[in-house]
């Protein structure tokens, strides 16, 4: 994770626009604590500026300051990536040293565009081409590194750009770089014309088509009229996951028949499937790539070797943690990190709860949970009366997270998990979202950006109490790794919409849902988690997002990941569901969708009657 920043100023006195706003810089530092440093690049001829700021968190390989500059050819390198495939790297080696040796040995554009491509991994990037007078900027497929662009209407043709901003009193809005391709200035034409001009490599994928259109009119309507947006689809980028099964059976595929127990669904039931040789293959292929997945975002970072064998196993640092919680996702991908995280190094379970803040509410949460309880199996201690009790933070994904740490301490009962209960109460939440949260969240609005952009920053600050041996302490979580279940929704059918468009409308509706979910993901999800977890010098990863991941389930017909016609807490993202049960999990298995912001109780804590769509006036208030 870095905090990359690149102002651009096109004007005949350069100086007055290249300044990197203060709020904005200590957003940045934050984001890159391991080192922090500037550069400027100044051309008379034609006349331009080039501010660079890098911000670096150290994860793997030699410690590598940015930004990086070769001191031959000119060219400077702002990279907030990982690269976990595609591209051949040792253990040994830093990732933006690597890209930028690729990137300086490219002698056209092509194979510029052939670099990147490769890249299996999150990343953003800015690159400056000193030798053409080039600046390229963008996000990978997905999007899941954040960039933000800023073009400033009192300084006439100033374009910044950035890994987070600020909110601001001033006209000048912000806005994410669509992550639809990579996009590329020519800044010696731009300082000698009166225009800006904005050249977009697309990414190739048939799939995108009808997006890209979109997107394209959106770019246009959000640009100074100085600045104008071309598309050069001759050179474009190859897609990294393969097109969208589109296959819609003839004679519709039937369902088992179920006698659900106290009627609800079991793990019990998902045994039967797993009785069916085929099914139990396309299972294990999926654990096997999605083990992968979570395999490359663990290995993928530092550890001290020597500090691990000399310390005692409880006293040992944690390096990855886990947004945790209890539900399918969130354990599924604690269960395959248990797999390649070293024995002797626990793994910190991160779970978010907000204050329920009075009595009546209190009442409304339980009983409503209580409803919900009815729809889950039976199980452990963890879902009795005496656990659903008093606390004024049980709330549901507290009480799912508790039964999900006994699945885990079952299957593996040597591992340390760390099971960290954050706190937080309206006090807290009102002063740190007006302090810290609203900057990150911008340019989203949304009261669902609000709740989730406010979870998520709680729960990966990684601050609360864990229990050892009866012990109840604070804790404050060391991991610089967080794993997110991201993307497992989108593409296997998780979202009660999906429900609703399949019962509506059926499988081709469903399957267009579907496409649309992922080619979305960017703007709604993952940059705004991108700045709100990086904002702690921590890394989101996101395993369902490996490329090799989407590929296999891309590849999958719909009714191979979902089975809708099925009740709650079973067809829904039933591959996952599948793969859970055969790893040993039970109660976890079958528990329903429940979005984190209803889950963690945020959602009521201030104004239960908003709906998620609007736009939130607690992010725009100004200090």
């Amino acid at each position: 994770m870095c905090g990359i920043c690149c102002v651009v100023s096109l004007s005949a006195h350069p100086t007055e626009g290249c300044l990197l706003k203060e709020n904005i810089l200590c957003n940045l530092k934050r984001r890159g604590p391991n080192s922090s440093q500037q550069l400027v690049k100044t051309l008379l001829h034609p006349s331009y500026q080039c501010l660079f700021s890098g911000h670096v968190l150290h994860l793997r390989g030699p410690m590598t300051p940015q930004p990086v500059e070769d001191p031959v050819s000119g060219n400077v390198l702002l990279w907030n990536g990982e690269i976990f495939n595609g591209i051949p790297l040792e253990s040994e080696e830093n990732d933006t040293q690597v890209i930028f040796h690729q990137l300086c040995s490219s002698s056209n554009e092509s194979d510029i565009l052939s670099v990147l491509s490769s890249v299996r991994g999150p990343w953003s990037f800015i690159f400056y081409q000193a030798s053409r007078h080039y600046l390229w900027f963008g996000r990978d497929y997905f999007g899941r590194r954040s960039l933000l662009w800023q073009f400033n209407k009192e300084l006439n043709k100033v374009l910044v750009l950035s890994s987070v901003s600020a909110v601001s009193e001033t006209d000048n809005q912000w806005h994410e770089v669509p992550a639809s391709g990579i996009f590329k200035i020519d800044l010696r034409v731009c300082a000698t014309s009166e225009a800006v001009t904005l050249t977009l490599h697309p990414w190739k994928c048939s799939s995108r088509e009808n997006a890209f259109e979109e997107v394209l009119n959106r770019i246009s309507k959000d640009l100074p009229t100085y600045v104008s947006l071309e598309v050069n689809e001759s050179h474009s980028l190859e897609a990294p996951v393969v097109p969208l099964n589109e296959e819609i059976p003839e004679v519709p595929e039937k369902s088992h028949s179920f006698v659900f127990t106290n009627g609800v669904p079991a793990v019990e039931d998902l045994q039967i499937f797993l009785t069916e040789h085929c099914k139990k293959e396309l299972v294990h292929q999926f654990i096997d790539v999605l083990s992968t997945a979570v395999k490359r975002r663990i290995l993928c970072l530092v550890r001290d070797a020597d500090e691990l064998k000399e310390e005692v196993a409880a006293l040992q640092k944690p390096c990855v943690a886990i947004l945790f919680s209890g539900g399918i996702d969130s354990i599924l991908l604690a269960t395959l990190a248990d797999r390649h995280v070293p024995l002797e190094e626990p793994i910190d379970l991160l779970n978010v709860a907000f204050q329920i803040t009075d009595k009546a509410r209190q009442n409304s949460s339980t009983r409503k949970f209580s409803k919900e309880k009815k729809i889950l199996p039976p199980t452990q201690k963890c879902f009795s009366d005496t656990d659903m009790s008093l606390s004024c933070f049980d709330v549901p994904d507290r009480i799912t997270g508790r039964a999900g740490l006994e699945e885990l301490k079952t299957i593996n009962p040597s591992r340390s998990w760390n099971f960290v209960e954050i706190n937080v109460t309206l006090e807290d939440l009102k002063a740190m979202r007006q302090q810290r949260i609203r900057h990150l969240v911008y340019p989203l609005d949304t009261v669902l950006d609000d709740s989730i952009g406010c979870a998520v920053w709680f729960a990966s600050r990684g601050e609360g109490l864990i229990t050892n041996q009866g012990d109840r302490r604070h804790y404050q979580s060391p991991a610089k790794v967080i794993l997110t279940g991201i993307g497992a929704d989108e593409q296997l059918g998780g979202y009660s919409r999906h429900r609703i468009c399949f019962k509506k409308y059926g499988l081709k509706c469903l399957i267009e849902e579907l496409r649309m979910e992922l080619g979305r993901i960017s703007s709604r999800n993952l940059g705004r988690d991108d700045r709100v977890i990086g904002d702690h010098g921590k890394e989101a990863r996101f395993p369902f997002l490996d490329e090799e991941v989407v590929s296999f389930l891309n590849s999958l017909p719909v009714w191979a990941k979902a089975d809708l016609t099925l009740p709650r807490g079973l067809g829904e993202k039933l591959l996952l569901r599948l793969a859970a049960a055969e790893l040993g999990l039970t109660a976890s298995s079958v528990l329903p969708k429940r979005a984190m912001q209803f889950g963690s109780r945020i959602a009521k804590m201030e104004n239960s009657n908003e709906k998620a769509s609007d736009k939130c006036t607690r992010l725009q208030l100004v200090s």
